[in-house]
């Protein structure tokens, strides 16, 4: 059922708004609605200390509306008490609005809730911290090296050997074949793959290939190509 005030420009009128809101928080049931924006806009200033309940209610209304318009308000003055209070008199159902207006009342985002503008950022945003969380899949590459011997004389096959023992996570070594350099030494050419994250060329060469007891057959390991999987 509608409720009526009138003059709320004066303390008569504030007082009837007082008396309705005796045992409650809101002009019309039990959360903020259009009908306190209504009263709020009609009472002139906030109601003194002697209508506690009109008080408390104008205090409510204005915190609500500052969270939902943030701008920094300089203050106005509106003029013609006479004829606000007749427009706040009207019965809800005789106020001045189109059918269409009616009906969005109740959609009317002007306390916080989310526009779809703001749900799309957020699911963004969800969608983006859960891609975070996936684990990254490191890149690969395909190396192929040339590993020299030292003269002639060494075992081939045991170098091959040698190269292949060395082992470690992100490391896998393809095929292979001897090329004849000259003077009868043959040089082994080798592909292998590896985890970018995992496994370096030159440490492989430096640390494994070229090192103690390695040495022994492998004189030294270039890279002839190097290409990105």
């Amino acid at each position: 059922m509608a409720v009526t005030f009138s003059d709320l420009h004066t303390e008569q009128g504030v007082k009837s708004v007082e008396d309705h809101l005796a045992g409650k928080t809101y002009i019309s049931g039990d959360q903020l609605s259009v009908d306190d924006v209504k009263v709020y806009a009609a009472v002139s200033e906030k109601p003194s200390d002697a209508f506690p309940n009109a008080s408390k209610w104008y205090d409510c209304v204005a915190s609500q509306l500052a969270k939902s318009f943030p701008g920094k308000a300089v203050g106005v003055s509106i003029g013609g008490s006479a004829a606000q209070a007749e427009l706040f008199s009207m019965d809800c159902d005789q106020a001045p609005a189109t059918a269409a207006a009616d009906e969005d009342d109740d959609d009317m985002d002007l306390f916080g809730d989310e526009t779809e503008e703001e749900k799309k950022a957020a699911e963004e945003r969800e969608a983006a911290k859960k891609d975070t969380k996936k684990p990254k899949e490191s890149g690969k590459s395909s190396v192929l090296m040339e590993v020299k011997p030292w003269d002639d004389e060494t075992d081939m096959k045991k170098l091959e050997a040698c190269v292949r023992a060395v082992e470690m996570p992100g490391l896998l070594w393809g095929a292979s074949k001897l090329v004849p350099v000259g003077y009868g030494i043959k040089k082994l050419t080798i592909m292998l793959t590896i985890v970018d994250d995992l496994v370096s060329p030159d440490n492989l060469i430096e640390d494994y290939l070229t090192c103690e007891p390695n040495n022994e057959y492998i004189q030294s390991v270039d890279i002839v190509a190097f290409n990105k999987i």
